[in-house]
């Protein structure tokens, strides 16, 4: 269970550098990404979950 908060914690600390540290860059960036169609949406999040699972077995 605490690998899993310390791993929930890096995550919402990643996900908040960009709108922290350049708030319009991070707005036109996800007003791009709500305009995109689900097929496209589902390919960024397919790739991310991979690279995230490879980097996990490298780490691990």
């Amino acid at each position: 269970m605490e690998a899993l908060l310390t791993a929930l914690s890096l995550v919402l600390v990643l996900e908040g550098i960009m709108p922290f540290a350049a708030p319009g860059l991070w707005r036109r960036v996800m007003t791009r990404v709500l305009a995109d169609d689900d097929a496209a949406l589902r390919r960024v999040g397919l790739v991310s979950m991979s690279l995230g699972l490879l980097l996990l077995y490298w780490v691990r």
